[in-house]
């Protein structure tokens, strides 16, 4: 570990700090519909959308009905992106001649990215056409990012009314933030990334001549307007194989720096939006310092277990770290960082390979995703997630001082407790249960690249990832078989919306709930001690309901690497 490495970690920490409140003071006037600079060139196109589509703007819905629309929203995603990946052949903006995708691999993609998680058990430049990569793949990573803020945004309008039956419009909400939060950044966040280099083209594949004479093959396509909000959005789906390990998609360490800033961006925002719409910003700082202690704790782990290197490495004179994996433009701290903010965020994107990190490195992406998504998550589903946990915390509060356990003025009962506890169990349940198959099926085992505990890891990691809709993977493992095709998206359907029914379901039991003044025996939750519980909380649930999983693997790697086995 070297001092740059961490001015480079505080530099990154610093600029999230300072762009969540200007950022989430934003979001929240467009939440609630407030006049915005962008208004007098969007809000035209917003009255014609819901024009067009029939939406009344001010007709606000129960959360049953807002959940409701979501399902359906996201099979009409389904069946385009499984349409356009089965007929590909025939469709045009296909250059490469890239022939119909299986149809197990289709419903595993389709599932993926309505789910954010962007799993990806295919090489985008040798399976997909431009019309899927843009009409399928971009097209759902805006409106599935959109989706993830519309919910969490229902979610906080639950803790700040009052007596009231409805929690918004779901079509408004995802409206709004397409038109005024996603797209506007992404416009010209993509001239940026064609600035450092990333190509964003039409154009066909470019044959070019090497130094041997050999011909080559160099892929290109509509790729900066993809990585945009690939981003952004928390989706993390690669244009290429390689993802951001890619030349074409992160070609230098500006853009490198630009893409971690940009996975936290929304997700550090919408802790101020709800700071700001329950009346008390301190509110949201409270969960965004909860958020930065684990994220701090992951980082300074990963970047001293790559520094470090092993034992073994050691052994053979081998100094300076570990940059098995890693591009040499980005060196340990930057891949260290970009680990940990991909799987703290749910967006997966990867600029190294995890497979190759040292065992504890890998171990801490491993549990980012295993506590549920909630150290940043994706945009909005990190927050809702977090918003979970604090109702248990405050829950365990109450039983302390023998309260009934309050926050931001709405009474936390049975009802909010059983529903949370359920959001979350669903996912060990989830990962653990298949991991379990997977590693004694012998379809499954055939798959493993690895032997012993780091194949054990392989398979853990891979349906963590999925359940936690994040889809970055161990890489040692080969997805693109009919049983992981089906049992990953089993996965990744389960952990996006067997979480979300609940947390609406939480959302609605509070609108409906009349506000209670703090009173002299109301837990303080903007102090240290609220932070320290919800800290707590997080980490005993984590490591009472999935510790033999998410240490044992990892930790028997660690002692047969130092002990000199290869894996």
């Amino acid at each position: 570990m070297t001092m740059i490495g961490w001015l480079q970690i505080i530099l990154f920490c610093a600029i999230i700090v300072a762009l969540t409140k200007p950022l989430g003071g934003y979001m929240t006037a467009v939440f609630n519909g407030e006049r915005t600079f962008l208004s007098p060139v969007l809000r035209p196109i917003e009255a014609g959308i819901y024009w067009f589509s029939g939406v009344e703007e001010r007709r606000e819905q129960h959360w049953l009905t807002y959940t409701v629309s979501m399902l359906l929203f996201h099979v009409g995603g389904f069946l385009i992106i499984y349409g356009v990946m089965r007929l590909q052949a025939v469709l045009p903006f296909n250059p490469a001649g890239q022939g119909a995708v299986a149809q197990d691999l289709s419903f595993n993609t389709a599932i993926s990215f309505i789910t954010n998680t962007n799993w990806q058990n295919y090489g985008g430049e040798s399976t997909v056409s431009y019309l899927v990569q843009m009409l399928g793949l971009t097209h759902q990573n805006f409106l599935s990012a959109a989706t993830g803020i519309a919910l969490a945004v229902a979610m906080i309008r639950g803790f700040s009314r009052a007596s009231m039956r409805t929690v918004g419009n779901f079509w408004v909400d995802v409206t709004r933030t397409t038109l005024y939060v996603l797209q506007p950044i992404c416009v010209v966040y993509t001239l940026f990334l064609v600035w450092q280099g990333i190509p964003q083209t039409l154009g066909a594949y470019v044959e070019a001549t090497t130094l041997e004479g050999a011909k080559q093959t160099i892929a290109v396509g509509p790729v900066a307007s993809q990585v945009a909000i690939k981003m952004l959005g928390t989706n993390g789906g690669g244009f290429f194989n390689a993802n951001a390990a890619h030349p074409f998609e992160n070609p230098t360490a500006l853009s490198n720096l630009v893409q971690m800033l940009s996975i936290f961006l929304i997700g550090a925002a919408m802790t101020n939006v709800f700071g700001r719409m329950v009346g008390n910003q301190r509110q949201g700082w409270a969960i965004f310092a909860v958020m930065g202690v684990l994220f701090i704790a992951g980082v300074s782990i990963t970047y001293w277990a790559e520094a470090n290197g092993t034992s073994m490495m050691h052994a053979l004179g081998l100094t300076g770290g570990n940059m098995e994996g890693k591009e040499v433009r980005f060196g340990i701290v930057a891949s260290s960082l970009f680990a940990v903010v991909t799987t703290a965020a749910s967006c997966g994107a990867v600029n190294a390979m995890h497979d190759s990190f040292t065992a504890l490195g890998g171990m801490i992406p491993l549990i980012n995703m295993q506590l549920g998504e909630v150290i940043i998550g994706g945009v909005g589903a990190g927050l809702y997630g977090m918003l979970l946990f604090v109702v248990l915390a405050i829950f365990v509060a109450g039983l302390m001082v023998g309260r009934t356990p309050e926050y931001v003025g709405k009474k936390i009962e049975a009802r909010e407790v059983k529903m949370a506890m359920l959001a979350i169990l669903v996912l060990p349940l989830m990962y653990l249960g298949w991991t379990a198959v997977g590693v004694v099926y012998p379809a499954a085992v055939a798959s493993m690249a690895n032997a012993g505990p780091h194949g054990f890891t392989e398979v853990l990691y891979a349906f963590t990832s999925a359940t936690g809709n994040n889809g970055s993977a161990f890489a040692g493992l080969t997805g693109n078989t009919l049983f992981y095709n089906l049992t990953l998206a089993s996965a990744m359907f389960v952990g996006r919306f067997f979480m979300i029914v609940p947390a609406m379901a939480i959302a609605g039991s509070l609108a409906a709930k009349k506000s209670i003044p703090p009173s002299a025996g109301t837990f303080p939750t903007t102090g240290g001690l609220f932070v320290g519980l919800v800290v707590g909380v997080i980490l005993i649930i984590g490591g009472l309901t999935f510790f033999p999983a998410l240490a044992l693997g990892p930790i028997v790697e660690q002692l047969a690497m130092n002990a000199g086995n290869v894996f």
